[in-house]
């Protein structure tokens, strides 16, 4: 995930910001890490540069 995309990101459910928190990156992206709405208590996970922003209801 490119870090430019926090500009534009809001959390799915409650539309609040979001915290970027980085546990891996390169260069170019985010690696893995997390997504967290502190509006709501949801987190969503970045994993292989990729951000799943489904509703924890819709993830598997």
């Amino acid at each position: 995930m490119k870090k430019e995309l926090m500009e534009i990101l809001a959390c799915p459910v409650c539309k609040g910001e979001l915290e970027l928190k980085i546990e891996a990156e390169d260069a170019e992206e985010i690696i893995t890490g997390e997504l967290i709405c502190h509006k709501c208590n949801e987190t969503y996970p970045i994993e292989e540069a990729i951000p799943n922003l489904l509703p924890p209801s819709m993830r598997t």
